[in-house]
């Protein structure tokens, strides 16, 4: 029996401060998934990237971009970097709930949701990049 197996791959695209940039990250990513045969990733991955561009565009004002890396056996990270060292929650711990009257953090909470994990990292030169991982068995 022969085994193919695919080599990792990483994918980054640096958006503009502009609001069609989510819409630039969901076809993006509906393009490099589909190229990957991962279309079962699809639709959590196109959420997930929605909302943390739309946030990076919303919350920052300088550069952000996003990166997509396949961690094998069909399970993918996707980070979003930008400028601001802020890191929001789910992010910083465990997610928290917004109230009902809240008029932001929905997203976020479904970020928790959807994602199997999720991180934060600070960057050295300040900003930080925020990261799911989706799909496939876990290593």
């Amino acid at each position: 029996m022969l085994t193919t197996v695919s080599p990792p791959w990483t994918y980054a695209l640096r958006l503009p401060q502009d609001p069609r940039a989510p819409g630039i990250a969901r076809r993006s990513v509906r393009a490099v998934l589909g190229a990957h045969r991962l279309c079962g990733l699809v639709d959590t991955a196109e959420l997930l990237v929605s909302e943390l561009v739309t946030n990076a565009y919303r919350h920052t004002e300088g550069p952000y971009g996003m990166r997509l890396h396949t961690l094998g056996r069909g399970r993918l990270r996707v980070g979003v970097w930008d400028g601001c060292p802020d890191v929001p929650a789910p992010f910083e711990g465990l997610p928290r709930r917004p109230g009902p009257d809240a008029e932001g953090g929905r997203g976020l909470a479904l970020v928790a949701v959807c994602a199997d994990t999720w991180g934060a990292t600070r960057l050295p030169h300040g900003g930080k990049l925020l990261w799911v991982e989706l799909g496939g068995a876990r290593p």
